[in-house]
């Protein structure tokens, strides 16, 4: 059989291997490492989470690179391009510089059946492993102690907030999914435990493996007012912080838990307080309660758990007044529909979901009826086939004045940046 020659093939080749998308074992990915040879021969924080992932490795990467060094990182999911997934200081790598690392893993694998997450780990992390970095981010995918990211040893271990996800796979509650995440960590190396009521499951979890257990409010803590805030940590502080640069109520724990990752390690990659600064203000991660202005303001967020869309609605009510709210919906039918819909719904005047390209997604027709049980009085919600046809139709409907909220899913959000970021214009209406 010859070889795919395109990124595009590659990934048509993975997606056929295994027969199952999830698959929770590291056996095999360690099998493929070790006759592949993979290691990184500079510090690796792995970062794992129920939310806050993403946000917490942009900034990690962000500041170590402000502060002049060569940062690679590994996120996931990507919004509309796979090569989103991997970045080389700074710069998403291209389609076709990935292509010689998938063939090394295919060359390397034999008959082991790889899913599409661990083929795609072992590719992205050879490409990592072969380009020169002082610092690699890698952000877990599912869990902690069977998610392909772990067969590799973090120098550094960082969990944000923990909540309900993935219930069939990692438990039905904190203590069990705490207890997953927690497989992460590495005896006698730093533990950033960034959530400030962790299950009980992590920290039992860090003190019998031995780990260096940094927890908030003992370790390091963050405290400011409406215009600046400080970091304390072991032994070193920064004062006179601007606010990240990526909105939300949330994402000052994200940024606390960033920098005590890089304290930890700041024998062997320091950074200074102007490297902080500068990197918090320009860091950059799409889909994070993004705002994009416009007439109607849009708001893209990603947010799919109870946890997250608790999160964008508090956010949504800060942000001011507008005359009405326009919701864009997709998800995933395993998630927990009713509380991310109910959550948002007191501040949702008009709902519009839609179908996904994919099996696990929920109907466009379920959302509309997880919609009405959870507003009974908002108008029925309109269906559409795709993202980009739900947000045309938001647009349609509004005033220039409102604003549009686009939610539920990366698929979801992704969605509607295929062509770009928009720009909206709402015509003025009658």
């Amino acid at each position: 059989m010859s070889l795919p020659v395109s990124l595009d093939d590659w990934l048509a080749h993975c997606e056929r291997l295994h027969p199952k998308t999830i698959d929770m074992t590291l056996d095999r990915v360690k099998a493929v490492q070790a006759r592949m040879g993979l290691h990184f021969d500079c510090p690796v924080i792995a970062v794992a989470g129920t939310n806050g992932k993403g946000s917490t490795c942009a900034m990690i990467d962000s500041i170590a690179r402000a502060a002049g060094w060569r940062v690679g990182l590994y996120s996931k999911p990507h919004l509309v391009h796979f090569e989103e997934r991997c970045r080389i200081n700074g710069e998403q790598i291209a389609a076709e510089a990935l292509v010689p690392h998938f063939a090394a893993v295919e060359a390397a694998r034999g008959d082991t059946t790889l899913t599409y997450f661990e083929f795609t780990t072992l590719a992205i992390a050879r490409a990592l492993a072969t380009a020169g970095l002082d610092l690699v981010i890698l952000e877990v995918g599912l869990g902690g102690r069977l998610d392909a990211v772990n067969a590799f040893d973090a120098d550094c271990s960082v969990i944000t907030s923990v909540d309900i996800d993935h219930v069939e796979y990692l438990g039905p509650d904190r203590e069990s999914i705490g207890r997953e995440k927690a497989g992460i960590l590495r005896a006698g190396r730093p533990a950033i435990i960034a959530d400030p009521v962790p299950p009980a499951s992590v920290i039992a979890a860090g003190e019998a493996l031995g780990a260096d257990l940094w927890l908030v409010g003992r370790d390091f803590n963050q405290q400011g007012d409406r215009q600046q805030w400080s970091w304390s940590g072991r032994g070193r502080r920064y004062h006179a912080l601007s606010y990240p640069a990526l909105r939300g109520a949330n994402q000052l724990l994200n940024a606390s838990g960033a920098i005590a990752a890089l304290e930890s390690l700041r024998d062997r990659v320091p950074v200074n307080a102007q490297a902080v600064r500068v990197g918090l203000a320009t860091v950059e991660l799409p889909g994070r309660f993004q705002i994009v202005p416009g007439q109607p303001t849009l708001v893209l967020d990603v947010a799919h758990n109870a946890q997250s869309v608790g999160a964008l609605a508090l956010n949504l009510d800060q942000m001011g007044f507008y005359p009405r709210t326009i919701a864009v919906l997709g998800a995933m039918h395993d998630k927990d529909l009713a509380s991310l819909v109910a959550r948002l719904a007191p501040l949702v005047d008009v709902w519009h979901v839609t179908d996904l390209p994919l099996p696990r997604a929920a109907t466009a027709a379920q959302l509309a009826e997880v919609v009405h049980a959870a507003a009974p009085k908002a108008p029925p919600a309109e269906r559409h086939a795709d993202p980009a046809a739900a947000l045309a139709a938001a647009l349609k409907g509004a005033d220039p004045a409102d604003r549009i909220v686009v939610f539920g899913s990366f698929y979801t959000v992704g969605g509607v940046l295929k062509e770009g970021l928009p720009r909206l214009g709402a015509p003025h209406q009658a």
